[in-house]
Formats: C-alpha cells, sequence, structure tokens
C-alpha cells in the first residue's frame, strides 16, 4: 500500500495521517498545481528514507568516515555526505517538474529536463547537515526549499532561478535522523511534523501545526568561540545566564545545525550562530541552511535574523553565500533586536 492509499489504523484505532495525503491535501492551495506538487515532493521523501536507512546502518556498512574530497565549501566530505547528495540528486532528477537542482555540495546548480515546458521548480537542498557528527551517533539531518521558476528565467541560467530571497521559498522542510527520523515542513500554511513508521515504511503525522514557544529555557551557541564573537552576541548570552527575561537560561548546543533548531521549534528558546573573527560573514549558507530554517520559523510563530536583518528578505548574491543567524522564540528575539543596537 502506497502512502497515498486509504491511512492506517493506529493503535488507538484513529486514522493516520501520512505526509504524501497531508501535501495531497496543502497542494490544493495551489491553482493548477494538478498532482504535480505531490509527486515533487516524493522525491524527497523517498531520498530521505533512503539515507535514514544508511544512517541507521553507518557503522555496519563501511560509510563511516572521510571521503577523501573537499567540496566547494572547503570542508572535507564525509562518505555519507557523497552518497546523500547522489540520492537526493537521483530522486528529484527525474520528477519533470524540476528544472534546477542547488546542493550545498556542488559548485553550481544542476540543470535537468532542460528545454521542458514542465520544468518550473528549482529545489535547493543540503543533503546531510552535521554530517562530521555520525561517526559518534549524534543525530544529523537534511533541509530542503523550493522556489518556483522566475517569471522569464531562461534554462540557460539556473543560477537566476536560486538567487531569490527566502521570503520567496513555497515550500521548505528538514528531516532529523536521529532515536526517531522525523520530517518537518511547510507549504507557507502552518508547520507540519511526520515521524517515520519502520513497520509500514511511511512517514505519519504526528505533530500537526507545530508552534514555538512564545519564550524558552534554552539558548543554542557553540561557547567554544564565543571570544571571537562580537561583544554584543557576548554580553546577550551573559544576559541571558543572569536571568534578566525572568529566569537564568540553560545551554544547549548538539552541533548538528538542524537538530539544534528543531529543539528550538519544540521547546523555544534561541539559536544562534554569530558571525567570528575567522568567519566575519558568518558560516551558514543562506540559501541550504538559514532560508529554510527562517521559513519555518516565521511559519510557526517564531523570528529568525541575520544579527540585524530579517533571513528571508535577504537577496542572495551567490548560490554558496553565508550568513550569521539568530533564531528562535519571539521574546527572546524581541530582547535580542532591543539589546543589541546599544551594546556596540
Amino acid at each position: 500500500m502506497s502512502e497515498t492509499q486509504a491511512p492506517h489504523a493506529s493503535l488507538s484505532g484513529e486514522p493516520l495521517m501520512t505526509v504524501q495525503q497531508h501535501i495531497l491535501q496543502e497542494q490544493k492551495k495551489f491553482p493548477g498545481a494538478s498532482g504535480e506538487f505531490s509527486w515533487l515532493l516524493s522525491g524527497i521523501t523517498l531520498a530521505t528514507k533512503l539515507i535514514q536507512a544508511k544512517v541507521q546502518r553507518a557503522g555496519l556498512s563501511n560509510i563511516l568516515g572521510e571521503h577523501g574530497e573537499i567540496n566547494i565549501q572547503g570542508e572535507t566530505q564525509q562518505k555519507l555526505d557523497v552518497y546523500s547528495n547522489e540520492v537526493l540528486g537521483h530522486a528529484l532528477s527525474v520528477r519533470e517538474t524540476i528544472g534546477v537542482l542547488a546542493s550545498e555540495e556542488n559548485e553550481h546548480p544542476m540543470l535537468v529536463h532542460q528545454g521542458s515546458e514542465n520544468a518550473k521548480y528549482a529545489i535547493v537542498f543540503d543533503p546531510l547537515d552535521g554530517s562530521s557528527n555520525i561517526d559518534v551517533n549524534v543525530s544529523v539531518g537534511t533541509t530542503f526549499s523550493i522556489l518556483r521558476r522566475p517569471e522569464g528565467a531562461s534554462l540557460d541560467d539556473p543560477e537566476a532561478w536560486v538567487l531569490q530571497p527566502g521570503r520567496q521559498q513555497i515550500a521548505a522542510g528538514y528531516v532529523v535522523y536521529g532515536s526517531s527520523t522525523i520530517l518537518v515542513y511547510s507549504v507557507g500554511n502552518g508547520v507540519h511534523g511526520f515521524t517515520l513508521d519502520p513497520s509500514i515504511g511511511a512517514y505519519v503525522l504526528s505533530h500537526p501545526d507545530m508552534k514555538m514557544p512564545e519564550q524558552g529555557k534554552y539558548y543554542s551557541v557553540n561557547e567554544g568561540y564565543s571570544a571571537s564573537f562580537p561583544p554584543r552576541y557576548q554580553q546577550y548570552i551573559d544576559r541571558l545566564k543572569q536571568g534578566v527575561l525572568g529566569h537564568p537560561y540553560s545551554s544547549r548546543y548538539i552541533g548538528s545545525m538542524v537538530a539544534d533548531f528543531h529543539r528550538t521549534l519544540l521547546k523555544g528558546g534561541i539559536f544562534l550562530y554569530p558571525p567570528t573573527t575567522d568567519n566575519p560573514n558568518g558560516k551558514l549558507r543562506l540559501l541550504y541552511e538559514a532560508n529554510p530554517v527562517a521559513f519555518l520559523a516565521e511559519q510557526a510563530g517564531g523570528v529568525a535574523i541575520d544579527g540585524t536583518r530579517r533571513v528571508l528578505d535577504i537577496q542572495p548574491e551567490s548560490i554558496h553565500q553565508r550568513v550569521p543567524l539568530v533564531v528562535g522564540s519571539r521574546k527572546e528575539l524581541a530582547d535580542f533586536e532591543r539589546f543589541v543596537p546599544t551594546s556596540g
């Protein structure tokens, strides 16, 4: 039985909603979609199931460790980076509605279905965020963003398809591969989470209409680099520790951006990836990481800025552009925005 057929029954007797069924409902909000959006997203769900299977068997299948190549980011590729990139590229390239694929692992966007009138979407993805943590059994993830082909954009200019501000995303999401595998996505009408049920091989709705709490108890940042943060970030973190917002905050940091954001989405608080002396423009990629996270944060009632600007309003200048990121609950972000201009 496929995910688009009749719902399975849960232990409580209630019908289960799979992600494919949910997508079929959501695509009704896109005039003229006629099933194409469901078919497009099914490529992502298929690829992430294959990645999940490989992650779960990583210690048994000789896929741990470095691949031996350096990617466009100047980072050493892990074997699972390469596998995940290939799986997503293959699963998505067979969808004729997709005209451009852009991956964090590749130097240039890739054209697919050149000349097809049906090619109207670009998919931007980070195939395996936090992959260096896989050797120590820490959660990793996949992020993705979907953009429409800009009016008048040529298939000879794939960068024009992806160099759009984040507010132009029509859908975004991520998958966390951890103690369970969960897919979180939005098409601009709320945020919904689906947990992979291995017994039926389907993502099942487990977190409908996710809302980020107005305030949390945790801050998340790599404090090992705090000496190289701008002073205003150091002072703001001290402010959280001192309980200025009503209670002292506890530190929680995993080191996989997707996993850290997922906790922030569920529990509230604030996740910071500041500029540093070595990375004055930030380290996270705008297209592959910051934009999908910002889209989901806003849809869930949170806020995402680069320290001064709304992330979704930034006009990308290059496909691998980096930005700082401050994302989280409204109360923490409001305090950050008030505090930062006065702290130098």
